[in-house]
């Protein structure tokens, strides 16, 4: 099965020792490496009644990387884990596989190793290696007040999808979609890092709760803008027609893996990038200037 998943994949040149040893070699020019690890597990993060094989092995792409494009460094390689119970089916695997490999090549990447071990579930671990490419690391601590919060990518679009398909209704495939296979802004991240960006994040928990993550520990106060995140056509016409809020979807909806980052007031902001609100004195993370009650996004152990 690992001969199977590692056959005719593309190594990129920092790529030493690739698969087939016990351990890989990446080189890195950098002298430093931005490193995170997600997990997906069958029936938590996913559902192969509604995902294919390959959208899990690309989603699980999608959730790492952009862990470190957030850190303003560019993945180059990823190890994953896989476990499965005995009687899963090649195919699958096969799919899982071949949805990580086209994926990571796609970002320039290689998979250059990991592992496959029974379980009692089809999980997925990835852990991805990135290249800051001599910037500094872009962490939550950093935000200053007077600081300009932008947003590269889109917040809803994925909380959006899972709604639909939850409630089994025709139609919005742009949205199931988006939660099937999330689409963060990798190149984002990296720019972000070279215009001077103080602080950043992945939004994969939500908005307002992964903006709280930079408030905390920078020790200030964030306010998000609803005229500057005004939801777009697609997103209305799914609440409506499920009748749902669609401002829980923009702040609070997580695993669309768009990127937030905290400017300089006076740093223009780099292709991609829109500005949603301010940082402040203070502490926590309000909309239009008041508190907003309930969670900001997702809990991970919550039912």
């Amino acid at each position: 099965m690992i001969d199977r998943a590692v056959a005719g994949r593309r190594q990129p040149p920092t790529t030493l020792v690739g698969p087939g040893h016990d351990a890989a070699l990446v080189a890195v020019a950098d002298g430093r490496v931005a490193v995170s690890t997600d997990m997906l597990v069958e029936g938590r993060h996913f559902r192969l009644d509604w995902s294919t094989p390959h959208e899990v092995g690309r989603k699980a792409v999608a959730q790492n990387g952009a862990d470190v494009a957030a850190m303003g460094a560019r993945p180059t390689a990823f190890l994953v884990g896989l476990g499965c119970p005995p009687d899963t089916p090649v195919g699958v695997l096969d799919g899982v596989s071949a949805g990580i490999g086209e994926a990571a090549e796609a970002l320039g990447a290689g998979v250059v190793g990991g592992d496959l071990v029974q379980a009692s579930q089809l999980i997925v671990a990835v852990t991805v290696l990135g290249d800051l490419g001599g910037n500094a690391p872009l962490l939550r601590s950093a935000a200053r007040p007077g600081d300009i919060v932008a947003l590269a990518g889109s917040t809803g679009r994925s909380a959006a999808g899972l709604a639909v398909l939850t409630a089994g209704l025709a139609g919005h495939p742009d949205l199931v979609a988006a939660h099937k296979v999330p689409s963060p802004p990798y190149a984002a991240g990296p720019a972000a890092a070279a215009a001077g960006a103080h602080a950043a994040t992945d939004i994969s928990d939500g908005l307002l709760a992964d903006l709280g993550h930079i408030a905390a520990a920078s020790g200030v106060a964030i306010d998000v803008s609803r005229e500057l995140l005004e939801p777009g056509p697609g997103l209305r016409s799914a609440a409506a027609d499920l009748g749902a809020d669609v401002w829980e979807w923009v702040l609070t909806g997580g695993e669309d893996h768009a990127l937030a980052a905290c400017f300089p007031p006076d740093a223009p902001l780099p292709t991609g990038w829109r500005p949603v609100g301010t940082v402040r004195a203070g502490g926590g993370v309000t909309v239009d200037g008041h508190d907003r009650p309930g969670p900001g996004g997702w809990q991970s152990f919550s039912r």
